[in-house]
């Protein structure tokens, strides 16, 4: 796994996604909170799934433009098992869901509108990460 300290590459991945949440507001009056566009494509209002669905479009394609342009930027391995990786998918699920948000909606959108509630919300993300990986990486008994 690459573990390269990249600031140039990750100022401009964060600005660029800064622009696009900025963009979004601006532009239609949305949050660009990730679960909450996908779960609002899965049972869209009428009139509001082909903004939705061009969202989701860019960042798949995105991903896959990067994906030509530099494959070793997703040179990542993963090391876990099925279980395990289903076991975390439900558990972002269920956070996101308990959170009333996810990191994109309130980490990127929610602190850039001073929101209070979203400051909170992403302090417990960061500190639950933190805690996550502890808990795998070291008390777990393998420091991968």
């Amino acid at each position: 796994m690459n573990t390269q300290f990249t600031p140039g590459a990750s100022l401009m991945g964060g600005v660029l996604i800064g622009i696009s949440a900025a963009l979004l507001l601006l532009g239609i009056g949305r949050i660009a909170g990730i679960t909450g566009i996908v779960g609002g494509t899965l049972r869209a209002r009428a009139g509001d799934l082909a903004w939705r669905l061009w969202f989701l479009l860019g960042l798949l394609g995105g991903g896959a433009v990067l994906a030509r342009i530099r494959p070793t930027a997703f040179g990542g391995q993963i090391d876990r098992s099925g279980v395990w990786m289903v076991a975390a998918g439900l558990l972002v699920g269920f956070g996101t869901r308990m959170g009333n948000g996810c990191t994109s909606g309130h980490g990127v959108c929610g602190i850039g509108r001073l929101s209070k509630r979203s400051v909170a919300a992403t302090l417990v993300f960061m500190f639950t990460g933190a805690l996550t990986v502890l808990a795998v990486r070291h008390l777990r008994g393998g420091a991968s």
